[in-house]
Parts: structure tokens; C-alpha cells; sequence
């Protein structure tokens, strides 16, 4: 008798919880959809709507963006405008990054133009919405998703003992554009533009490499040199902290304010590194290692040979433009008789440096920076540098410009005299070695 009480109370308790459960979900269901329904007709409401119900108590920081209205208004005129804009985009980019390139060419690669450009008929957009970062005096600063699937007709004409044509087909470009706005009294009210691409998330450029009447395997890496040249570029010349600064109308105006400036110094040093992985048939790797923040400026340690756990212990001075953003980057390579081959490579936040205090780091090297493109897990060593950061005085940064300008025109002078090939050659500068 007791069993069979137990189990109907049992059973009568536990139909009692089912029911309740299922009371309170309906109720909360209820609640949910009147509160959606309360969201949605407050969502309908304009401004003078909301001035009406909340009289003087309204308050001042809502507001109605446009965003998206002003975003499709851009693409249609963006649309409507490309024919014209591609024309005078293409005199503009051949005049400006034809020297870039030179400037960026591999050794080995005698030539490297456009035999051929074209940006088509598919004009680029704005997606998602323009976010604005900062309103300043006298300055706009705001974020644009871009992306760009285009049709463009571009061959680069190579030489390196032959000649080979390579075609640049299905171009993808995904990034976050930064634009800022220097304002003026004068119409149009902008006197200048900067233009550049924010770095995180990494901005990527999508395309496949075609041969024309030859075969890629002509020259050996073609497709990694290319590779590497176009992510030199962007990353020198177009990744923020670094801008495009572009002035506006008939008038001169000071831009200094809107160009890049040294804003202190990186002390690196390149301590040793430990197991690094053997890249010859016979005996072992002879390693040297190469520190940058900027492609256009690489610093170099001296080769230690027949050594996988090789001791540097060498000092570099680096001058950092943008410490919340930028990171040095350290590559280990195995100098051979012919192309170098990379051991690894790392990089150095420094955001979370301290001025002024000395900082030991490992870092773990990895075949490359894009983590899409690591395919090989296995272990490559570990690399350790010191790192101390110091922030530039007025004087300091003034010292630091033109130490920049005159390094520039000592490797322009190099190039034409023939003692390198292009600047992208001259790292070896004893002039920001210490020890």
C-alpha cells in the first residue's frame, strides 16, 4: 500500500512541475512577443514623434543615422561615376605605383611594369555601414567596409633573363577603408583626403596569376615573389598608421598635420634562437636573422653557420609611427648559395610594451604570418628578443624625420650608382646597429 501511494504521489508531483514549467514558458512567451511588439512601434517612431511623447525631457544623445540610405545613395553614384572614375584611376595608378614597384622589386627581377591596365566595368562598394570615428576640430575620421569584385585587365610585364607577361585575373579585394577629412571654409570645404587600410581584420586581396604565353614555373617563385611584393606595398605605403594623403582644389594647403610621423623608437634586440628547423642535406642551417616594422626599412644580424641554436645577441633601433597598432617582425632565414630560405617568422605586438622598460619575449616562429595559409604544423623553434619602447620628444621627432629622409636618399643613391638592385635590397644599414 505504501509502494503504490509513493508512486501516485510521485506521479502527481511530477505532472504538478510539467504543468507549472509549462505555464511559465507560455507566460514568458507571452511577455516576449509584448515586449517585441512595444520594441517595434518604438522602433517605427521619428524624431518628432518622440518629441511629442517625451516633451522637454527628451534626450539629446538619440539619434537617426542615415548610414544606409547614404550608403546605397554612394554605390548608385559610385556606380554611375565608374567609367569616368576607372579612366582616371588607371593614368593615376600607372604613374604612381609603376615606381613603387621599382622600388619594391625582388633581386633577380631586372623590369617590373604594367604592359597592360585596365579596372573595367565593375565599379567597387560600400558595404554595411560608415562608421565615423571622430569629429575633431576642423577634422573627420570614418570607417567604410569595401569590397571590390572587379574585371580588371592587368598584365605585368616581367624581366628576368626572359620575358614573361603575367595576367592578374579574378581580383577579390575585401578591407576596411579609414578616411579623414580635412575641412575648410572654402568649397568644396575639404581641403585634403587621407586614405588608408586598417589592418585589422587583415585586409585581403584575392587573384590568380596566368601566364601568357609561357609558363610560371619560368621563373622559379614567381608566384611568392609577386605575392610578397604586393604585401610589401600595402603594407608600407597603405596599411594604417602609414596614408595616402591626397590635397583637395586649386589651392596649396598644409598637409603636415595629416602626414606620417615617427612617434618614438623600438629597441630591439635579437638575443638567440633555439631548435630551429634544418633546412640542408648535409650539416646544418646557417641562420641570420632580419627585424622590421616597415618593409622599406629591414635590419639584418650577422649569418652564424652550421647552427640551429644560434646566439645573435645584436641590437636594432626601429622607429615606430603607431605603437597601439603596429608590430615588428622578426624572420629567420638559412643563408644558401642562391635564394635564402625562410626557418620562421614571428611578430612583436607593441601595444603592451611599457617606455622605458626593458622586456624579455620568446616567440614562437611560424611558416607565415597569415594563419590561412599554415599548413605545416610542424615545430620551427622559438626565436628570443629584449624589447624596450621610447616615446619621442618634439626634438626627438624632428631628429628622427630627417635621420628617415636622409637613409632614403642614401639607398636612392646606392640604386642609381648600382651597388643594389632597389631599395628593398639595402638592409644591412650599420647605421642603426648597436653592439
Amino acid at each position: 500500500m505504501g509502494l503504490i501511494s509513493g508512486m501516485f504521489m510521485g506521479a502527481l508531483f511530477g505532472i504538478s512541475i510539467m504543468a507549472g514549467w509549462r505555464y511559465m514558458i507560455r507566460n514568458r512567451s507571452r511577455n516576449r512577443a509584448a515586449k517585441a511588439a512595444d520594441i517595434k512601434l518604438l522602433g517605427s517612431l521619428d524624431r518628432d514623434d518622440l518629441i511629442k511623447l517625451c516633451g522637454d525631457n527628451y534626450p539629446q544623445w538619440i539619434s537617426f543615422p542615415v548610414y544606409e540610405q547614404v550608403v546605397k545613395w554612394l554605390n548608385r553614384q559610385l556606380s554611375k561615376l565608374w567609367p569616368y572614375v576607372a579612366e582616371a584611376a588607371t593614368v593615376i595608378i600607372k604613374e604612381s605605383v609603376e615606381p613603387i614597384l621599382e622600388e619594391y622589386r625582388p633581386s633577380g627581377i631586372s623590369s617590373l611594369k604594367f604592359s597592360k591596365l585596365s579596372l573595367g566595368n565593375v565599379a567597387p562598394k560600400i558595404e554595411g555601414s560608415i562608421r565615423i570615428q571622430s569629429q575633431k576640430q576642423g577634422q573627420i575620421t570614418m570607417d567604410v567596409d569595401f569590397r571590390w569584385g572587379g574585371d580588371p585587365d592587368i598584365v605585368l610585364g616581367i624581366e628576368a633573363g626572359v620575358s614573361l607577361p603575367i595576367q592578374l585575373k579574378d581580383l577579390q579585394v575585401f578591407t576596411i577603408i579609414r578616411v579623414i577629412f580635412q575641412l575648410c571654409e572654402e568649397i568644396p570645404c575639404i581641403s585634403a583626403v587621407v586614405v588608408a587600410l586598417l589592418s585589422e581584420p587583415k585586409p585581403r586581396f584575392d587573384y590568380t596569376l596566368k601566364a601568357i604565353g609561357g609558363s610560371l614555373t619560368a621563373i622559379p617563385g614567381l608566384s611568392d615573389m609577386i605575392e610578397d611584393t604586393v604585401t610589401s606595398i600595402i603594407t608600407d605605403m597603405l596599411q594604417w598608421p602609414h596614408r595616402i594623403v591626397v590635397p583637395l582644389g586649386g589651392v596649396p594647403v598644409d598637409t603636415s598635420d595629416l602626414e606620417l610621423k615617427p612617434q618614438g623608437k623600438l629597441m630591439l634586440t635579437i638575443v638567440r634562437a633555439n631548435h630551429l628547423k634544418n633546412m640542408e642535406m648535409m650539416g646544418k642551417s646557417d641562420p641570420y636573422a632580419v627585424a622590421f616594422i616597415r618593409p622599406l626599412e629591414k635590419f639584418r644580424t650577422k649569418v652564424i653557420e652550421n647552427n640551429l641554436n644560434p646566439v645573435w645577441d645584436q641590437l636594432f633601433h626601429l622607429t615606430v609611427e603607431d605603437k597601439e597598432t603596429q608590430y615588428a617582425v622578426v624572420e629567420v632565414f638559412d643563408e644558401d648559395i642562391g635564394a635564402d630560405q625562410r626557418l620562421g617568422i614571428a611578430k612583436l605586438s607593441l601595444v603592451d610594451l611599457q617606455p622605458e622598460i626593458e622586456k624579455e619575449i620568446e616567440l614562437r616562429l611560424m611558416p607565415s604570418l597569415d594563419m590561412l595559409k599554415i599548413k605545416d604544423k610542424k615545430d620551427r623553434g622559438n626565436i628570443i628578443v629584449k624589447a624596450k619602447y621610447h616615446q619621442f620628444t618634439k626634438e626627438e621627432q624632428d631628429a628622427a624625420l630627417a635621420e628617415e629622409k636622409k637613409m632614403l636618399e642614401n639607398k636612392e643613391k646606392m640604386k642609381k650608382d648600382g651597388i643594389i638592385n632597389s631599395t628593398m635590397d639595402a638592409i644591412d644599414d650599420p647605421t642603426h646597429v648597436v653592439g
